[in-house]
C-alpha cells in the first residue's frame, strides 16, 4: 500500500503476499478485496462486535459500506448514517441490503441515537469518514463503557473534548489498512456469501470513462466502481 504503481501495466509483486481467488469468487468481486480486507481488520479484528451489538457506521463510502455489511454478517443491529449528497445513491444501497441508515441533515445524529437505542447509545461506533466531526459526534452517541473504532483518516486535526471519554469510560481504537491474514478472511467472507459483494459493486463505467467514474463517486453518485478489461 506504500508503493508507487497503482495505475501502471505492470507491478511485481513478492509471492509470499499472494493470495489465491477461490473458485467460488469472480474476478469482479475479487477486485474489492483490498477494501474488504480493510473493513474485515476493522470489524473483526479490531472491534468487539458480535450478534446482537448495536453498531453505527458513520459514512456510507466503500469502507463504510463494507464495514456495515460484514458486521451484518455477524448478526449485529447496524444503522449508517450519511450526508444529503449519500441520499441519492448510497444510502438507499444500503437499505437494499437491509440495513437500516440515517440522513443526518435531515435527522441530527444525537436523536436518532437515542430513538433507536432507547437512549442508551451504540455499542460500537465505527468512524469512517475521514472527517474531524467524526470521532466527536461518535462521542456524543456511543454507550458508556462502549467502543469507537475510528477508521478513516482526518486530513486536519480535531480538537476532542476528552472529559466525556474519562467519564463514559469509552475505549477509543483505530484500524489502519490490513495484513495478509485480512485479504484471506476478505476472500473467505466472498467465497461464504457471507456479504452481497454484487450488490455493492458497480460495473457501470467503462475503462474509457474512468474520470467520469471518479468524479461520480466524489459526487457520490456511485458507490465502488468496478472496472472490466477485455483482450
Amino acid at each position: 500500500m506504500h508503493r508507487d504503481g497503482a495505475y501502471a501495466d505492470y507491478t511485481v509483486v513478492n509471492e509470499k503476499h499472494l493470495h489465491a481467488v477461490p473458485k467460488e469468487v469472480p474476478l469482479r468481486d475479487a477486485a474489492i478485496t483490498e477494501p474488504t480486507s480493510i473493513a474485515a481488520r476493522a470489524v473483526l479484528t479490531r472491534s468487539s462486535v458480535t450478534a446482537g451489538s448495536n453498531v453505527l457506521v458513520e459514512g456510507p463510502g466503500p469502507i463504510g459500506v463494507l464495514t456495515a455489511l460484514i458486521a451484518d454478517s455477524l448478526g449485529a443491529n447496524v444503522v449508517v448514517s450519511g450526508l444529503e449528497k449519500d441520499a441519492r445513491y448510497r444510502l438507499p444501497l444500503l437499505e437494499e441490503q437491509g440495513i437500516d441508515t440515517v440522513n443526518v441533515q435531515q435527522t441530527p445524529l444525537e436523536e436518532y441515537a437515542t430513538d433507536v437505542t432507547g437512549d442508551i447509545g451504540f455499542d460500537v461506533v465505527f468512524d469512517t469518514t475521514g472527517h474531524k466531526s467524526g470521532v466527536e459526534e461518535a462521542i456524543d452517541v456511543v454507550r458508556k463503557g462502549g467502543e469507537i473504532v475510528v477508521v478513516g483518516l482526518p486530513g486536519e486535526s480535531s480538537d476532542v473534548f476528552i472529559t466525556p471519554v474519562v467519564r463514559g469510560e469509552l475505549d477509543i481504537h483505530s484500524s489502519y489498512g490490513s495484513t495478509w491474514w485480512d485479504f484471506e478472511q476478505a476472500l473467505r467472507l466472498m467465497r461464504e456469501g457471507a456479504i452481497d459483494v454484487d450488490g455493492f459493486v458497480d460495473t457501470s463505467f467503462d475503462i474509457e470513462d474512468a474520470d467520469e467514474a471518479f468524479h461520480a463517486f466524489l459526487e457520490s453518485e456511485t458507490c465502488k466502481p468496478v472496472f472490466s478489461f477485455s483482450n
